[in-house]
């Protein structure tokens, strides 16, 4: 099963060098996702649901988008499990002028199917056919893996940012932002809680911010690691999308992003950690190169804690890039 969607870039879509927004891309990434989880799910006879997003595997944007390209989002059904359906999606740009097509991302993304008649209650996902043995095996692996780290990334997102009055340049402090976002129902799907992809391009616009107050230039999104939603955003919430730096390599900054939603019509429930994601940029110069970022000067023992981290993060995807399973020092 296969499903594509198309659409031209916008001025709205972009930054003003022209280049299309990461959170634009990752939103029609999970709007692609949503519709071919959500169709698998309901192929069979019995009670009718919508596939939500759990997860978005590592994903890095491999070239560019610019305003008048037309983006081709393609998505794939992969493997399922009882309860979950994995989504691998291609991203495309054609120039329409000269007819150039160029791949620009791929993602993997996790969608449970959640009953219409009872938002809380997960139903069961249709088998798929697969056409080798060892499709099945890997799926496997990467479900056992995904659900793994998801666990683990839920209990080590406990923490806040808090503003701090007059930071001191290239620190922590310095950049960090947050933006708060009153969830209204164009945001929601038919159950009335937030889509992922809206979600997901709230946080990127907020590690952009985060970026360019660092390094003061043209940013772009270069990767983003597993984004985790670990709860529901329902309608009528106020979330608030927190940004912090926490590592730079010589052209790259990590940025962590949080999300935290405040039930604010409904006083049984407290305020929650719903999502929270790593996201790297890179800084450009007029012409798209590369440019040296400031370096990030780490103060508390956490950040300094967090840089390290950062570091070991970034080392070991270096390390995969070259071909080695172990980060070099």
């Amino acid at each position: 099963m296969a499903s594509q969607l198309s659409r031209i870039m916008r001025p709205d879509d972009a930054n003003v060098a022209g280049n299309v927004h990461g959170g634009t891309i990752l939103k029609m990434i999970e709007e692609a996702g949503a519709i071919i989880s959500t169709r698998h799910c309901n192929s069979q006879n019995g009670e009718r649901c919508v596939a939500a997003l759990a997860r978005v595997e590592r994903t890095d944007f491999l070239s560019p988008m610019c305003i008048g390209e037309v983006a081709h989002v393609s998505a794939e059904i992969t493997y399922t499990s009882k309860h979950s359906v994995e989504v691998q999606v291609n991203v495309m740009s054609e120039n329409i002028l000269t007819g150039t097509k160029k791949l620009t991302n791929k993602a993997t993304l996790w969608y449970v199917p959640l009953s219409l008649k009872n938002v809380d209650k997960v139903l069961e996902v249709p088998p798929v056919v697969y056409s080798r043995h060892e499709q099945e095996e890997e799926g496997r692996k990467r479900y056992e893996a995904q659900k793994l780290e998801r666990m683990e990334t839920k209990w080590r997102n406990g923490d806040i940012v808090q503003p701090v009055l007059n930071p001191e340049p290239n620190t922590v402090s310095y950049s960090q932002s947050s933006l708060i976002h009153l969830v209204g129902p164009s945001d929601c799907t038919l159950h009335g809680f937030v889509h992922g992809g809206v979600t997901m391009k709230l946080m990127d616009e907020v590690a952009g911010i985060v970026a360019a107050r660092h390094c003061k230039t043209n940013i772009v999104t270069a990767s983003v690691d597993a984004i985790n939603f670990h709860d529901k955003i329902r309608k009528g919430c106020v979330i608030t999308i927190s940004g912090r730096m926490t590592f730079t390599s010589n052209k790259s900054m990590e940025i962590e992003v949080l999300v935290d939603a405040d039930p604010v019509v409904d006083n049984s429930q407290k305020r929650y950690r719903a999502a929270s994601a790593f996201f790297t940029y890179v800084s450009l110069s007029q012409e798209g190169k590369s440019l040296p970022v400031p370096q990030l000067v780490p103060e508390t023992e956490d950040e300094k804690k967090r840089f390290e981290e950062g570091k070991g993060r970034y080392l070991q995807m270096k390390a995969k890039r070259q071909g080695r399973t172990e980060p070099q020092p």
